[in-house]
């Protein structure tokens, strides 16, 4: 078995690989990830332009939808939805003024909503949306949600009863405009950035709330630099599909990338989006020729990895060109990258990951990461 193979495994088997989680759900997979943005139109171009996201399916006025519209795009097993209200005083208006464009809903796939909802409410999470059926001419879906950290919301999508595009209320999207695909494969973590001192609550909500475990833990010795520092604890379900990194501020001589973020945010949310890819230099060396910006990473990091990661199949030089960065843990070693902000507001931006067997989050780019961003920081005079 290959290392591509061993993580196409590790993400979508039905086996539970982390014990410690208790799994009353289960989940089986991100079903979608939510955007409330300004224009979602203008989203969507740049979602299939700049990351090769394909067409998948839309509502709006055209569809009976009188409120907003949403475009649904997808790119191997990931779904973006982007949707914009027609509604000034709407919570998706309101969400769009306060955060600027961001995450709002991270939808989880699991087999019974009704239960999903049932079991988290019954231990504490508070409830976003009732159990709810929709249906149309093929089948139904049951969705029901609760809430997490600030403003952003989980909804369980049952679909085992729907044979259509995407959810009722939402039509095939035909386009004349399908720039190649780049690759994607699906989401391998999303990041949440939370205040100061409530990383541990939000850590124990995933815990006792939803039955994850704690996979790693990092301190401020772990991630920091002569300048900022923060805490991060990694929440995964049991059998790996879904982690979330926790992340909270930590005492440092400037301000951090966290309080940065929660400063524009206006509080906490999603951070980042990391996005597997099967070839990882092909995806990034598209992305660049189609204008994505991505962190700097200083030649000099590259004069160490041989010696810190031992051998690895890519060409470091193409490395180094693309500023790909390599890590290594006891299953083999991982590649990534990150987008510099997606947006005006410096806060959604992205991770490309390729894994090589690996299943840390590369601890040992945590210094020459954070300088970057730092670096970033104070061209924007923000540290």
């Amino acid at each position: 078995m290959d290392n591509l193979t061993q993580v196409k495994d590790y993400q979508y088997s039905g086996e539970k690989i982390f014990p410690e989680a208790q799994d009353f759900l289960p989940i089986n997979g991100t079903d979608y990830v939510e955007f409330y943005v300004g224009n979602a139109k203008q989203a969507a171009h740049y979602y299939k332009t700049a990351f090769g996201f394909q067409s998948l399916a839309y509502a709006g006025l055209e569809t009976g939808l009188r409120d907003r519209t949403s475009y649904v795009l997808q790119q191997g097993k990931i779904r973006l939805v982007l949707t914009t209200s027609f509604d000034p005083e709407s919570e998706v208006s309101h969400h769009v003024r306060k955060h600027g464009d961001g995450v709002k809903v991270i939808a989880l796939w699991v087999d019974d909503a009704r239960k999903a909802f049932e079991e988290t409410t019954k231990r504490g999470a508070e409830p976003y949306l009732e159990p709810t059926v929709i249906k149309d001419e093929h089948g139904e879906i049951v969705k029901s949600g609760i809430y997490t950290y600030g403003e952003t919301v989980h909804i369980f999508i049952e679909r085992k009863n729907y044979k259509g595009t995407f959810l009722p209320g939402f039509e095939k999207w035909e386009s004349d405009y399908n720039p190649g695909h780049l690759g994607f494969k699906y989401i391998d973590h999303m990041v949440g950035n939370v205040e100061l001192g409530t990383m541990n609550k939000w850590a124990n909500f995933y815990n006792s709330v939803m039955g994850f475990a704690n996979l790693i833990t990092f301190d401020d010795k772990d991630i920091s630099t002569q300048y900022t520092a923060l805490m991060s604890k990694v929440m995964t379900n049991g059998n790996g599909r879904i982690k979330f990194p926790i992340n909270e501020p930590a005492a440092g001589l400037k301000k951090s990338q966290i309080e940065e973020y929660l400063d524009f945010y206006r509080g906490a949310g999603c951070q980042h989006v990391a996005i597997a890819t099967e070839d990882i230099v092909h995806s990034v060396g598209e992305m660049r020729k189609r204008g994505v910006e991505f962190l700097h990473v200083p030649g000099e990091y590259y004069d160490t990895v041989k010696e810190r990661v031992g051998i690895i199949e890519e060409d470091l030089e193409v490395l180094k060109k693309l500023g790909i960065m390599v890590d290594r843990d006891e299953e083999g070693y991982l590649l990534q990258i990150f987008t510099k902000p997606v947006e005006d507001r410096p806060t959604l931006f992205y991770e490309i990951i390729q894994r090589k067997g690996a299943k840390s989050f590369g601890k040992g780019n945590f210094k020459a990461l954070f300088e970057s961003i730092e670096a970033e920081q104070a061209r924007r005079g923000t540290l």
